[in-house]
């Protein structure tokens, strides 16, 4: 049950928080280390971008050496299926 002085309006916060841990020596991850990868990302990016024009140099290539339709050619008029098989069997 509840106490005669709880009141359905009232709202209760609790939080919790993490004792920090502050240390002189650290320096928000700017250590030794911080920035050396950058070099390497820009020439892997640029190595990446070199590989796709290539790639799209060559594709386009080869897009233009497709027909453009892959539709058999029209029958000739006047000609029945049959003739038609025919002569491409001679052929």
């Amino acid at each position: 049950m509840l106490s005669p002085d709880f009141s359905v309006g009232s709202t209760v916060a609790l939080v919790a928080v993490q004792p920090s841990n502050t240390n002189d020596d650290d320096k928000g991850g700017q250590g030794e280390d911080f920035g050396k990868s950058s070099p390497v990302g820009l020439v892997l990016l640029i190595v990446f971008f070199i590989a796709v024009f290539f790639l799209v140099k060559s594709m386009n290539k080869h897009i233009k050496g497709l027909p453009a339709s892959f539709d058999e050619p029209a029958e000739a008029p006047g000609e029945t299926p049959a003739e038609s098989s025919a002569t491409k069997k001679k052929d």
